[in-house]
């Protein structure tokens, strides 16, 4: 199959301006994505439509006829789902490019070694047990309680990993991802355990932790969630220059100057609370934080400079584009938001283990 003309084009490029070449055209995506998933469902609104029921929330109207039906749907509905979806891309994105950095290795993802798997843990711990257990938590932190609990659970996970796979000053990546394994088998075992005391009204919620899923979005979801994610995101920005440097080496990063375990530290914090706020909001949504730094890596390079800002708007991408794929597939039923993205992901990372193989033969 021959490589595309637009795809020539860019590769032919200086790397900066084919960095900045690739992030405006995934923003021009984003947004395309964006209307396509406020616009298509059971209650169409065209692009028109949309534009004249935002403008009318601030008391500008346009001579653009709606039914009430669609501005109750897009504002209630479909905006707060969409929201939710940028801000839990972008987070879990983010976090598998901060990941893999501080693990110098691609095969990290937030999913894959346990760090989704704690929160969710944690969060169906707070669902199932609630006032019996956390009764306190809950007087002292409110509607706070899940994501912050999310948090601590994302972050156990993450420092047990780091522990169990950091030796002699390096991360061994095979120990990562068997500590990865058992600690996933470890959740899911508690999971389970949680589950076989259940009530029928927390079962139902259970399944939407298990399988992921950005329909129980409203705006007070989002508003609970989103300053962690966003916070944390601020942060991670920042930390560009950092990661660079890291890819020589922890050695060599110390001897430039970067204060590699206070980093370590505050990176293994940002993604815990990442991670956690989305997987109290979403459920358990695998795969992100592994295909999109892989994808901007093969567009954009190495440079964290590109790869964080491009993590912004790939991250939203995908899960906004499997979110549409759950919608529409088997109309008027949904389907959970995790398969498709297992669906995209377990390929994908298979593809990546035997380039893997291969790089290790010729070596």
């Amino acid at each position: 199959m021959s490589t595309p003309t637009y795809l020539l084009t860019i590769k032919s490029l200086p790397r900066r301006r084919r960095s900045v070449s690739v992030l405006m055209i995934l923003l021009m995506l984003l947004i395309g994505i964006v209307l396509a998933s406020v616009g298509i469902g059971a209650v169409r609104i065209s692009s028109g439509q949309i534009l004249a029921i935002l403008v009318k929330q601030v008391g500008i109207a346009l001579p653009q006829a709606f039914e009430e039906q669609q501005e109750v749907v897009l504002v209630t509905i479909r905006l707060p789902r969409v929201v939710l979806g940028i801000l839990v891309g972008t987070g879990l994105a983010v976090s598998g490019v901060a990941m893999q950095a501080l693990f110098r290795n691609p095969l990290a993802d937030p999913g894959l070694i346990g760090v989704s798997s704690g929160a969710a843990l944690a969060a169906v711990s707070v669902i199932v047990l609630g006032t019996r257990l956390f009764g306190g938590l809950f007087q002292l932190l409110g509607f706070f309680t899940l994501p912050v609990m999310a948090f601590v659970g994302g972050l156990g996970a993450t420092l047990a990993v780091y522990k169990l796979s950091h030796f002699e000053g390096r991360i061994q990546v095979t120990t990562m991802l068997l500590a990865g394994i058992a600690i996933n088998a470890l959740a899911g075992a508690g999971i389970g355990l949680l589950t076989s005391i259940a009530t029928d009204v927390q079962l139902r919620s259970l399944t939407f932790w298990n399988l992921g899923s950005l329909g129980g979005a409203t705006w007070a979801t989002v508003s609970v969630g989103a300053p962690f994610i966003l916070a944390a995101i601020i942060f991670i920005l920042r930390l560009s220059q950092p990661f660079n440097v890291l890819l020589l080496g922890e050695a060599e990063a110390e001897h430039l100057g970067i204060p590699v375990e206070s980093l370590k530290r505050q990176v293994m914090i940002l993604v815990a609370m990442m991670v956690g706020a989305a997987v109290s909001m979403t459920g358990m949504i695998g795969f992100v934080g592994l295909i999109v730094p892989h994808l901007l890596r093969l567009m954009i390079g190495p440079d964290h400079r590109y790869l964080l800002p491009g993590s912004v708007l790939l991250g939203p991408c995908l899960l906004l584009g499997a979110d549409l794929i759950a919608r529409v597939l088997v109309a008027p039923a949904e389907l959970p938001l995790g398969v498709v993205t297992a669906f995209l992901g377990a390929p994908f990372f298979l593809w990546l283990l035997l380039q893997d193989r291969r790089r290790e033969k010729f070596l």
